[in-house]
């Protein structure tokens, strides 16, 4: 089932894949990395003006990996804001997707001068948080006073 977004980009020939609706509603779309720069400008101009959140995961082991933005279209006078679900899929070998840094403030991919671990130290190697890391085999020591 599409919904009015998905419709609306159809109708204007930009590729995507409507992957239905999450238990609250909001419509969800599935957008190439490569269309990612050119739909992310569409859908600012569009009135998604407000990025509310964005994250990234990993779907499954030794799988893709996603990067998920939820925009909002915030007007004045209206009391229910218009929400989509964006979703853009990368391959885990090379795990790369387009910056739209400068549609939405503040979100930094590819080509950030400052990307930095936030969640872990520098010198931690590997990505814990993706599904096929092995944690290495060590205990560190604490002090307990």
């Amino acid at each position: 089932m599409q919904g009015t977004l998905s419709v609306w980009l159809a109708k204007r020939g930009l590729v995507h894949r409507s992957l239905g609706f999450d238990y609250q509603g909001i419509e969800t779309l599935q957008i190439k990395p490569e269309d990612w720069h050119s739909i992310a400008v569409i859908l600012y101009v569009y009135g998604y003006n407000y990025l509310r959140s964005q994250c990234a995961y990993d779907v499954a082991p030794g799988g893709l990996l996603a990067s998920v933005y939820h925009l909002t279209r915030i007007e004045y006078g209206v009391n229910q804001a218009e929400e989509v679900c964006i979703k853009v899929f990368t391959h885990r070998s090379n795990p790369r997707i387009p910056s739209v840094f400068w549609v939405w403030k503040r979100i930094t991919y590819d080509s950030h001068p400052r990307l930095k671990r936030i969640l872990m130290p520098e010198s931690w190697i590997g990505w814990p948080l993706r599904k096929d890391y092995i944690a290495p085999n060590f205990y560190e020591i604490q002090d307990a006073y």
